[in-house]
């Protein structure tokens, strides 16, 4: 929309709630925020750190206007515990920093047609592994790729399913699935939205997020209300789902992927125990109803008539 748009939604709001950081609509709205004396959160869902692609953009970025939007929110939202690190980093202050996870919603994973999902895309009876996300760097497809076929021997009842759209890594994936002769047992679905994907949610055997980096995986929290579980490594932000029977979690590399992989194929039972914990692990604790009280509770405390730190 048009600055003058976004003056007039600043305008009418009594707190503006900003998500992400690598965006020029953010930096717009701050104008608008300052201009308006409006206070203002952030949470930026685990985008603070400079990681991947354009750093020398990014860096710029911070420059201009990413770093005064950061220090100069009335509260700073972290999506997990170790998030916090990299807003005293950018300076905020430990008071300000409130810890809210991500939040699910139950009512949008009540699909729940294996069979369907199954013929659909020609797996018949068997049983899989789950990626969902887009195919790149960030994500850690390669890795696990490269994990499942240094497994995928040992336990040839398994396959591997990649859902979500090419990220630039696709046809180096596919290249390295006919390197390791791996075609008959590893499906690119491409993306998945609605109830396809809660149909592949309920069918898989585990979830696995192999990402490199990643605050809290709000694919973790979709697979546990379908009540798959999840390994994932331990860049992701959400240890508790081993911590709490839910899960397993791995090094970001070939090497921690393979050996998870191996330990919970290995163990059905454990996989059973897992799944039976994980929904109510989930339900209990990240359902949008809980969250949304978080968010409640920590506007009630900003000051409306304000100008915020501005």
């Amino acid at each position: 929309g048009s600055s003058r748009y976004i003056q007039q939604l600043v305008d009418d709001a009594d707190v503006i709630h900003l998500i992400g950081h690598w965006s020029v609509l953010n930096s717009l709205v701050y104008r608008a925020i300052r201009k308006a004396g409006k206070p203002y959160v952030i949470c930026p869902a685990g985008a603070l750190a400079i990681f991947g692609r354009s750093k020398f953009i990014k860096q710029i970025y911070n420059a201009v206007s990413g770093n005064q939007i950061i220090n100069n929110a009335s509260k700073w939202i972290a999506v997990t515990p170790e998030e916090r690190r990299y807003f005293f980093s950018a300076g905020a202050s430990a008071d300000k920093v409130v810890v809210i996870p991500n939040g699910i919603a139950e009512s949008d994973f009540k699909s729940s047609d294996v069979d369907g999902f199954r013929r659909k895309h020609s797996l018949e009876s068997r049983r899989f592994i789950l990626f969902v996300g887009r195919l790149n760097l960030i994500k850690g497809p390669d890795l696990l790729l490269r994990a499942f076929c240094n497994i995928k021997d040992r336990h040839q009842n398994i396959d591997l399913v990649f859902v979500g759209p090419d990220g630039g890594l696709q046809t180096e994936l596919k290249n390295l699935v006919q390197l390791h002769g791996a075609g008959s047992r590893v499906h690119f679905v491409g993306y998945l939205g609605g109830v396809d994907k809660s149909d592949a949610y309920h069918a898989a055997e585990m979830l696995v997020i192999p990402s490199r980096h990643e605050a809290m995986s709000i694919v973790a929290l979709e697979a546990g209300v379908c009540g798959t579980p999840v390994l994932l490594t331990d860049k992701c932000g959400f240890n508790q789902l081993e911590e709490t029977g839910c899960g397993w979690v791995v090094p970001a590399t070939v090497e921690g992927l393979e050996q998870g992989l191996d330990m919970a194929l290995s163990n059905p039972e454990r996989i059973g125990y897992a799944a039976s914990n994980i929904k109510k692990y989930v339900t209990e604790l990240y359902s949008w109803d809980v969250v949304v009280q978080s968010y409640k509770n920590m506007y009630s405390q900003l000051n409306m008539g304000s100008s915020g730190k501005n």
